[in-house]
């Protein structure tokens, strides 16, 4: 297999570069860095990595966060996600991993890749960890604006997703509201609600932010506005938890030795909060495997996500995607 990483993209370049080559050294995969070679050679002569499975594509441009993504694909063929991409699309057994631009690898995902037969929109899938197991939150950023039918879709991506990957026979999906009766919410959430009843045997009907992590449902709908914000959301209450509670150890008048055991036993705990232990998700909906990793990656995220990467190609859960959904 083939790991494509998008090296201009995201807020750490050196740190890509180093998660590729632990990759390449740890899953024994062929590796193809896309971006500046210049800066790529300056930080590889200083790392012990086989040449054999290390190449260089270069490529001088970056699209950035701030740029319209559709234009800047056009404009900036000599950027990083386009030469990935392109890549991406002539190999058969190939990942691309990109911390950059979230609306440019959507975009590019669909116009140089393609989309699954079928499929109207691609969108993110995000699992968060509950008091249990896991919950999966769709769409967590792809899509900002929305209508029933596209509800209706993400709910068949993912409840496939959970199925084919994950491996759970039959998925309880549920609908992010501002309330758990039928009749909450907007126009968009009522028109949903009864869509999704209608369409799905295990609609549980519709869940508040706060009840997420209870694992009422193992799968949780909703536009990628309202995703993202929930997401962001408790990404900043686990930062805020951990860091006030490692602060009142620290501050507290207990021996060093027991701080530090104490410590250790957290940090253990905390471990699956960490988003560097995911370190991406799939873009669903792609007629390829692209992994969206965190703008501020460190080099244990990117090596997860190309862990990732290579469970996606192995589960063959794209393939599973494209007879549902032509189906």
């Amino acid at each position: 297999m083939k790991l494509i990483f998008d090296i201009n993209g995201g807020d750490n370049k050196s740190e890509i570069i180093f998660g590729a080559i632990d990759a390449s050294k740890e899953y024994n995969v062929e590796v193809v860095l896309v971006g500046r070679e210049n800066l790529i050679n300056e930080i590889l002569k200083d790392i012990e990595y086989d040449k054999e499975k290390i190449s260089i594509l270069n490529a001088e441009e970056n699209i950035e966060n701030t740029e319209e993504p559709a234009f800047a694909l056009r404009r900036k063929k000599d950027s990083s996600i386009v030469k990935g991409l392109k890549l991406l699309k002539e190999e058969k057994d190939a990942a691309f991993i990109s911390a950059g631009s979230t609306g440019a690898l959507l975009a590019g995902g669909i116009f140089i890749v393609g989309r699954i037969k079928g499929v109207k929109r691609a969108v993110l899938p995000t699992v968060i960890p509950g008091l249990q197991t896991s919950t999966m939150i769709i769409d967590s950023g792809a899509n900002m604006d929305t209508d029933p039918e596209l509800l209706k879709e993400f709910a068949l991506l993912g409840e496939t997703f959970l199925k084919e990957y994950y491996k759970i026979k039959n998925p309880k999906i549920g609908l992010l509201n501002v309330g758990v009766e039928e009749g909450k919410g907007n126009e968009l959430t009522k028109s949903t609600y009864a869509l999704l009843k209608e369409s799905f045997e295990n609609f549980g009907g519709n869940i508040e932010a706060r009840d997420v992590t209870n694992n009422d449902f193992d799968l949780v709908v909703c536009d990628g506005f309202d995703g993202n914000i929930l997401l962001k959301s408790i990404e900043g209450v686990v930062e805020f938890i951990s860091k006030k509670l490692f602060g009142t150890i620290k501050e507290s008048p207990l021996d060093n030795g027991t701080k530090e055991n104490i410590s250790k036993y957290l940090m253990m705990k905390f471990k699956n909060l960490d988003s560097t232990e995911v370190g991406g998700t799939i873009l669903l909906g792609i007629d390829g495997n692209i992994i969206k990793a965190h703008g501020n990656s460190n080099r244990n995220a990117i090596k997860n996500a190309a862990k990732y990467a290579i469970n996606i190609h192995e589960s063959k859960v794209i393939n599973k995607i494209k007879e549902n959904m032509e189906a």
